[in-house]
């Protein structure tokens, strides 16, 4: 397929050649040391360029200080303690426009790159080691500060009062201590009862959805088996021939988190990739099998980007900014590794409106208002129903979807987009309603989402 992608000629890799008097080896615990600044700074070039770039469409800017306080407070161990030592710069044309922001992790090498590929598009994270971008790329997007704390843009006038009051609620610690709110909104039959949003957001401001592009990429492959371009039931194509036993873990298999395939780390960790600048191709596709697929529930990121790379070839004709453009997701930027393929396990950036958007979707079963249907009839059933292996714990999973069928006082037919830092997305099809909740917890606080939802169904009429 084409893609946007950076040449080998502007991508030199810079890694110094070890001057002949200086040590020859080193211990595995400085390696680690070394990878864990590359991995913080790549972090750090990545959440400064998108947070930047991708706020533009609501013209509402980030300033970088707004982003070190909230999307890089918190974060993963040992990031979280070299993150805040890195010094980073926000590089600009003479229009104040942004080109790429780098950040510095070691004296001798060149330092980690985030590059800003235009609106829309987003940043994608340049390989440990690349050279940074000789001149101005031709995508550049004005920045500038973010709106002062305590001033809140203008909502829908319509807003009901009792839920917008019942949306606050959202922001009490009582549902995680050290949790934090930055925006709720609650809707019900398509229209917004109530949000709200914590000082410096509002309604337009894109945040990362993390783990809830996941439901995203389910909601893209449904599109794609709408189109007769994809078979749930269909060998995703792993494996590098028809002997090879991976060729048996299915699209389906991938979406319920059920492939079998080994990964040298926890399944929700894939640094290389998300910090690192390794690509999906490289990241994802390569592991082996440890269990019969269908057999075994691994949360696994490398699941659902395989699930994404079986529809790989369709994104010429049908890339997923033509799905947000069929649901009014105006905010939604889907990010891509510097290769050119989608992160869809977790690089997008969306609003909480645009995310009650799809939510909707699946309370009309897949249908636009138009009457244009753009998923199978029966796909929101599909993502909300269990089948095989199930995760323990209090959620069951789907496809690409967690289960409140384990929630007590909430309706067993709930279903829910997730993801890290507190990102929410609650379907609740019995009463018509769809929740979102965004946050920037830090580790270690969890915001109770089934709790909440009891109350908010409790308090709407």
């Amino acid at each position: 397929m084409i893609r946007q992608t950076l040449s080998a000629a502007a991508l030199f890799i810079a890694l110094p050649l070890a001057p002949q008097a200086a040590a020859q080896s080193v211990s595995q615990e400085e390696i680690e040391d070394r990878y864990d600044r590359a991995l913080a700074a790549g972090y750090k070039a990545l959440f400064l360029c998108s947070a930047i770039g991708n706020a533009d469409p609501s013209g509402l800017r980030r300033a970088p200080r707004s982003v070190e306080a909230m999307e890089l407070f918190g974060i993963q161990a040992p990031l979280d303690d070299i993150v805040g030592t890195l010094e980073a710069k926000v590089e600009t044309g003479q229009d104040r426009a942004l080109d790429y922001v780098s950040v510095i992790f070691a004296d001798e090498v060149e330092p980690r790159v985030a590059v800003f590929k235009g609106s829309g598009q987003g940043c994608s994270l340049l390989p440990i080691g690349a050279n940074v971008p000789a001149g101005e790329t031709p995508f550049r997007q004005l920045i500038d500060t973010v709106i002062s704390p305590g001033t809140q843009r203008p909502q829908d006038p319509q807003t009901n009062t009792a839920a917008a009051k019942i949306a606050r609620t959202g922001f009490d610690p009582a549902y995680g201590e050290g949790t934090r709110t930055t925006a709720v909104l609650i809707q019900r039959d398509g229209r917004i009862l109530g949000e709200a949003f914590a000082p410096g957001y509002d309604s337009g401001l894109p945040q990362r959805t993390w783990s809830v592009a996941k439901s995203i990429a389910s909601t893209i492959i449904g599109a794609a088996v709408q189109r007769g371009a994809a078979d749930t039931e269909a060998s995703a194509g792993l494996g590098a021939s028809d002997i090879d036993p991976r060729r048996a873990i299915t699209i389906d298999h991938l979406l319920r988190m059920a492939s079998g395939r080994y990964q040298d780390t926890p399944g929700n960790r894939t640094d290389a990739l998300y910090f690192g600048g390794s690509t999906v191709r490289e990241t994802a596709l390569h592991w082996p099998l440890v269990f019969a697929p269908g057999t075994v529930f691994r949360y696994a990121n490398n699941d659902t980007l395989a699930a994404v790379m079986a529809i790989d070839e369709t994104f010429d004709a049908y890339p997923p900014t033509d799905l947000f453009a069929k649901l009014g997701m105006d905010a939604t930027v889907a990010e891509t590794d510097w290769q050119g393929d989608y992160i869809l396990s977790s690089q997008v950036w969306s609003t909480a409106r645009d995310l009650a958007k799809l939510g909707q979707l699946y309370l009309d079963d897949g249908v636009l208002p138009s009457g244009e249907r753009i998923l199978p009839e029966g796909w929101a059933e599909y993502v909300a129903t269990p089948s095989g292996p199930q995760p323990d714990g209090p959620f069951g999973y789907g496809a690409g979807f967690w289960l409140f069928d384990k929630s007590k006082g909430v309706p067993a037919d709930t279903y829910a987009m997730m993801g890290n830092r507190g990102q929410y997305v609650v379907i609740v099809p019995r009463r018509d309603i769809v929740i979102v909740r965004r946050g920037e917890d830090p580790v270690g606080a969890r915001f109770d989402i089934a709790a909440f939802t009891r109350d908010v169904l409790a308090a709407t009429p």
